[in-house]
């Protein structure tokens, strides 16, 4: 499928992978987010209008605090920011689109589908209820025990999921897709602080999506993790926050790009120390992975360390020091129009600055002392984030006539605002007022209720402030005035060079700025052969200028028209959240009796809804991924590109780099989990689980299995049919090999020595967690390397891959990453 339906066909908005489509679906569902958490808010602030009175139970309050910040965090605030990404990141970059359309319609159906899967946790006797941090053992199933709370974590765990789809795309698409002539120092102050966010992304998600999988683990299979001393709340603390502090700057650095760009079109002037702004951006992205264990200061840490950490702190805020410093100038030097967009894009400076200040007190170790745990830590946490974020709603109101072509009202704007703005410091600052009010509990002393009686307030006062923004956007959108390309007076990006809305595929011919200014380029295409430069008269380029990589030149199909239309994204999503619903309920559904030999054993099923939901998710994942690799679905690189750093690199080798560098962290998260577990529980105490010996074989296997790759991508490209095919098949025999030696292993240590994942006979229970766990995510890495591997050897046999090794080069450097994972795994849980 590569037709896409027009837009008013409901088809349309299940099948599309155009980015404007996708980031329309992306800011509407954000939006729709905003108001189930935002009805969590006031539930919240209900409860905390009288101590002594409850609307809520205890519980229940719980789930409102956890699922509102939850959603707001997760479901809200960062795919807001992406919902304008996605539509003008490939504008402003001179891009036709995002370097992997379907890809980015996956993203968004996971986003999508993880929501709804929380939403159904409510339904499953209850959602989490454990706090937005998810803190052990609190997590654990003893004091969390329903299925909601399960299908929670696995909810956040396919939102991450798809955020690393997301963050994949968008670091190939700016460092690939770049017109010609476009610096990486020239990109848009917008792209430029996406750049830097979906950097920190990659990691930081990486090590949320391990810590939750080792939480699913331990709810889902009866790992003990984080019940367990020698890891339990330290852990959950070190890997959680590793992820939870490049958080704040991944939610903030989006609102603070819109606010970097609506500074210097409406002060009509250039951004005041423009590359020293983006080298602190840089800086803080950086120097955001080096602060996490402030938020650790009450744990049993030393005070070394802690002082280290506070240290880092304070550095982190001098380069937001100069950034602030760096707006304030702007428009010092500039004449400020006062229009919507820039009143909310001013009011979340002041909001941010605000938050900042207070912040430092918290990076104190002695004053953290007082303030964690209190109203204080609320309140100086929503006037980082959710103030920051003020800055996108003024983005909302400053490319709403690119988005729908009409022009919002101006008054009803600034109305928002004014509502808004009151509404907002009224809410959080009299959180401060209050500040000795123990956080995430409602029962309080009577001599703050005033304070919490004034909040409430405020938080209806800010709620009904969007409802004048959504009937504004409504009836501008429907009997608006057009609002022309371009209608403000300083914009100097390139998304107002084109019509209101943009065309499907962005521009009338190519832009450039190789000029050094924008233009478009018709290229002259011969027949059979790739675009090429033209000169002024419209002869071919003979000057030197840029030519095609190798890579562009050897791209087949340049006559085929790119596609924009899939079904398999939407597909996908729906097997995968059918999947983990299913795993939701397994614990509970599913009892496994061990006998003396597995054939002994049985199963006791007490509700067949969620096995069922399972087998039947992960039959729909694999017909749907084999469909997905089958679509002829064509999305052509960018013919002429700025692709520093990785200039001569195709686009889905770099997409494969940026998917494995997350893939590092991931196992980086849970080796250093065994590392850090077995440390607390005293190193030399510990030895082997296993015998050395089935690893030793699996680790020559492997070795030999990536022999075998290599020999296969050799065959491909000496056309050899029967060479491709038999180390094709070496290696998926070898792959088996592999995994047969692992389930007898796993079989010898549950039943001949009495160690499962949950209960060890020969020592800690958590060695024998450490060790399944660890092995089984390898393992299932190994499984989706051979299912690939299988489809591979297929399409070999009916000749594909001789005149287009690449997928075979790909899989290669898949199949490269396992083994060394394994060499790593190896000498861990084998021989020390």
């Amino acid at each position: 499928m590569s037709e896409l339906p027009p837009t008013t066909s409901v088809k349309r908005w299940f099948v599309t992978t155009n980015h404007k489509d996708i980031g329309i679906l992306y800011t509407i569902t954000a939006l729709f987010f905003l108001l189930f958490g935002g009805v969590m808010a006031l539930l919240i602030r209900l409860q905390l209008w009288d101590p002594t009175s409850q609307i809520l139970s205890g519980l229940a309050y719980n789930e409102a605090v956890t699922a509102h910040g939850l959603i707001m965090v997760f479901w809200f605030l960062s795919p807001f920011a992406f919902g304008f990404a996605n539509y003008f990141v490939p504008l402003q970059i001179g891009a036709d689109d995002l370097a992997f359309p379907r890809l980015n319609a996956l993203s968004y159906w996971l986003y999508l589908g993880s929501g709804l899967l929380l939403a159904v946790s409510f339904f499953q006797g209850g959602t989490l209820s454990a706090g937005w941090t998810i803190y052990a053992p609190l997590n654990v199933p003893m004091y969390t025990p329903s299925i909601g709370s399960t299908g929670a974590v696995l909810a956040l765990a396919m939102f991450v999921t798809g955020t690393t789809a997301s963050t994949v795309n968008f670091l190939t698409s700016i460092h690939h897709s770049r017109a010609e002539g476009m610096g990486i120092m020239d990109m848009p102050m917008f792209t430029w602080s996406m750049l830097a966010t979906v950097w920190m992304m990659l990691f930081a998600f990486a090590a949320l999506l391990a810590v939750g999988l080792i939480l699913a683990a331990d709810r889902v299979l009866g790992s003990v993790y984080f019940s367990a001393t020698e890891g339990g709340s330290l852990l959950w603390g070190h890997l959680f926050w590793f992820f939870g502090h490049p958080e704040v700057y991944i939610v903030f650095f989006p609102a603070l790009g819109v606010m970097l760009e609506l500074f210097q079109t409406f002060s009509g002037r250039r951004l005041v120390g423009r590359k020293w702004v983006i080298i602190s951006i840089c800086l803080i992205s950086v120097q955001s992975f080096l602060v996490w264990m402030h938020h650790m200061f009450l744990t049993t840490i030393n005070l070394e360390i802690k002082t280290l950490m506070m240290a880092t702190t304070i550095g982190i805020s001098l380069p937001f020091d100069l950034v602030v410093f760096a707006l304030i100038y702007t428009l010092i030097k500039g004449r400020i129009q006062f229009t919507t967009p820039f009143l909310f894009a001013f009011g979340a400076l002041l909001l941010f600055i605000l938050g900042g200040i207070t912040g430092v007190f918290l990076g104190a170790i002695v004053l953290d002392y007082e303030f964690r745990g209190t109203y204080w830590v609320v309140a100086h946490f929503h006037y980082v984030m959710f103030g920051g974020a003020t800055a996108l709603f003024g983005g909302a109101y400053y490319w709403f006539p690119k988005i729908t072509g009409k022009m919002y009202d101006e008054f009803l704007g600034k109305l928002h605002f004014v509502i808004f703005f009151i509404g907002f410091n009224a809410v959080y600052f009299s959180m401060f007022l209050g500040w000795e009010t123990p956080r995430r509990v409602f029962e309080y002393n009577p001599e703050f209720q005033i304070y919490h009686q004034f909040g409430t307030i405020g938080a209806f006062v800010l709620g009904f402030s969007f409802f004048i923004m959504f009937y504004n956007f409504a009836k501008s959108y429907v009997s608006g005035e057009p609002a022309g390309d371009n209608p403000w007076d300083y914009s100097r990006t390139a998304e107002w060079a084109v019509s209101s809305p943009p065309p499907l595929e962005n521009w009338p011919n190519r832009p450039s700025y190789a000029s050094g200014k924008l233009e478009f380029v018709k290229d002259y295409v011969p027949d059979g052969g790739p675009a090429m430069k033209t000169d002024d008269n419209g002869d071919v380029a003979t000057d030197g200028g840029d030519s095609h990589s190798a890579h562009i030149s050897e791209y087949p199909y340049w006559d085929k028209h790119p596609s924009h239309a899939s079904i398999w994204p939407f597909a996908l999503s729906v097997a995968l959240g059918v999947t983990l619903f299913g795993f939701s309920g397994f614990a509970d559904a599913v009892t496994v009796e061990l006998g003396e030999t597995a054939m002994q054993s049985n199963v006791v099923i007490s509700n067949a809804m969620y096995p069922i939901a399972i087998v039947a998710g992960m039959l729909g994942l694999l017909y749907t991924g084999v469909k997905w690799g089958l679509e002829d679905f064509y999305a052509p690189p960018s013919e002429f590109a700025e692709r520093w750093p990785f200039n001569g690199v195709e686009k889905v080798k770099l997409g494969m780099w940026f998917f494995l560098a997350s893939d590092v962290i991931v196992f980086g998260a849970f080796l250093s989990a065994a590392i850090f577990v077995r440390y607390n529980a005293g190193w030399m105490t510990w030895s082997p689980l296993t015998e050395s010996l089935p690893g030793l074989i699996n680790t020559f296997v492997l070795i030999t299995s990536s022999f075998t790759v290599i020999l296969a991508l050799v065959a491909a490209r000496r056309k050899s049919r029967q060479g491709l095919l038999a180390t094709l098949g070496a290696t998926i025999l070898l792959g088996f090999t592999f995994m047969a030696i692992k389930l007898w292993e796993w079989n010898h240590e549950i039943f001949d020595r009495g160690v499962t994942i949950s209960a060890n006979a020969h020592g800690d229970p958590i060695q024998a967690s450490i060790y399944y766990v660890t092995t089984g995510l390898h393992g299932i890495h190994v499984l989706l390397g051979l299912v690939i591997a299988i489809f591979l050897f297929v399409r070999a046999y009916q000749g594909h891959y001789l005149d287009d090794e690449r997928p075979i080069e790909y899989f290669g450097l898949y199949w490269h990453f396992v083994d060394i994972v394994w060499v790593f795994i190896f000498p861990l849980f084998y021989l020390f």
